[in-house]
């Protein structure tokens, strides 16, 4: 087990990461505002679902196999950029309902959920940072390295939740005052077509 101060100073960090301007905030926070905090809150428990599959990768060495592949790093960041250019189609052509949650109003959780976990699987530099990241707080001479990295995944995840749900609950109060409008509805679509487009460029030029 890690000890209490090491995980409190682990927990704080992930709070900070959270609140850091990056990809999967960013992509909860388009989700948010455009179709409710439902929608936020069930891609925020997609991300976190593809954390826990990061944090098995790094905990039984699967992680560092990846990373030293030049191939699968290209691969994986080419596939999660075709997918953030589908959902940016979809944004943009998404119709619009005055009323209504914009074109989020009929999607099923379990779709919402899958576009979080996707978002996260298939962005390496997630792969790279868990590796590089979570090996740093752990202590050998506590006990087993495996155990003590699944439960810094899961204290990772805690603080995800956290920071990712307060976003989700402040972009979707501000986009609620926006929904009952058509012509503000198709311009968050627009903008949400237009930041997931960027998050698939920035992502298809991403370097290890």
């Amino acid at each position: 087990m890690i000890s209490v101060q090491t995980l409190l100073a682990f927990f704080g960090v992930s709070l900070l990461l959270g609140l850091t301007p990056g990809p999967d905030n960013v992509f909860v926070l388009m989700q948010s505002a455009a179709h409710g905090r439902k929608a936020g809150l069930l891609v925020v428990l997609g991300l976190c679902a593809g954390l826990v599959v990061h944090t098995a990768a790094v905990a039984l060495g699967l992680a560092a196999v990846f990373a030293a592949s030049a191939s699968a790093f290209v691969v994986l960041k080419f596939v999660g950029a075709a997918y953030l250019a589908r959902l940016a189609w979809l944004a943009w052509w998404a119709p619009v309902t005055a009323g209504e949650l914009g074109g989020a109003s009929v999607q099923r959780s379990g779709q919402l959920l899958r576009r979080g976990m996707i978002m996260n699987l298939t962005n390496p530099k997630v792969v790279l940072f868990f590796l590089a990241f979570l090996p740093q707080f752990v202590e050998p001479q506590r006990g087993a390295i495996a155990l003590q990295i699944c439960e810094l995944g899961a204290v990772f995840m805690l603080a995800t939740l956290i920071t990712f749900g307060a976003i989700s609950f402040f972009a979707a109060s501000m986009g609620q005052r926006l929904r009952g409008s058509t012509r503000a509805q198709r311009l968050m679509n627009r903008v949400t077509s237009v930041v997931f487009a960027g998050l698939a460029l920035r992502l298809a030029v991403a370097q290890r």
